[in-house]
């Protein structure tokens, strides 16, 4: 697996994935900052295909839902990489923001994409901060309903081990206990 700093605006946001990526034994791409994302992206892929890594994880910046520049950057990184699997990161704790969040970048993606490439959409979330919620996650069920895309992962903790598939089990057993 390679993974590609594509977060190329943000301060430290370079050293903070290395540093992660280090601790996980996993390839770090970067070309540093101030570069365009999706050609950062596109240099991930093909030095990754020629090592034979079958996986690239494109960790992009941080996004509002209100910045179209930053929506447009995003769909350009997305129609230039066509990528195979394309998840939206937020925090549990946002509430029924996340629903317009999510449904915004998949209009953008939308939008914003040339015609032939408007099917790479958000195929799936990773809420983080899951754990802070308590019974309060409706939203999170909102944000599957309202959008037909599965939570695949939460984030339940400060660790590694602490991403963890959906547990559908607790989620029912909050809401009806």
């Amino acid at each position: 697996m390679l993974v590609a700093a594509c977060d190329t605006f943000r301060s430290g946001a370079v050293e903070q994935l290395q540093k992660h990526c280090d601790r996980l034994k996993c390839d770090l791409y970067q070309q540093g900052y101030g570069k365009d994302a999706a050609l950062v992206a596109r240099s991930a892929i093909v030095k990754a295909s020629q090592n034979k890594q079958d996986v690239v994880l494109i960790d992009t910046a941080g996004r509002l839902q209100t910045n179209s520049p930053q929506l447009h950057a995003l769909a350009r990184l997305v129609a230039t990489n066509q990528p195979d699997l394309v998840l939206f990161c937020g925090e549990a704790l946002v509430g029924n923001d996340g629903i317009d969040q999510l449904q915004t970048f998949n209009r953008a993606l939308i939008d914003f994409c040339p015609p032939k490439l408007q099917h790479h959409v958000v195929d799936g979330i990773i809420l983080t901060k899951f754990d802070t919620v308590g019974a309060k996650t409706g939203a999170a069920l909102s944000m599957i309903y309202s959008t037909g895309k599965p939570i695949v992962y939460v984030g339940v903790g400060q660790s590694y081990p602490d991403i963890v598939p959906l547990d559908v089990d607790f989620v029912v057993d909050t809401l009806v206990g």
